[in-house]
């Protein structure tokens, strides 16, 4: 079983950890996350989505 990412992950980091290229995460509406922002925020982001 594979372990979560830690929230306080940022998104470049988790890009280059994985060996992902930049501008694999996206946000909802297509554009290329930044790579600054945080792995918690896009969960955070996901759930508020969910419960619309």
């Amino acid at each position: 079983m594979t372990r979560r990412t830690r929230s306080d992950c940022t998104v470049g980091t988790f890009e280059k950890k994985h060996g992902l290229p930049p501008g694999t995460i996206r946000n909802h509406d297509g554009r290329d996350t930044r790579s600054d922002k945080r792995i918690g925020t896009i969960r955070k982001e996901a759930e508020r989505q969910l419960k619309r």
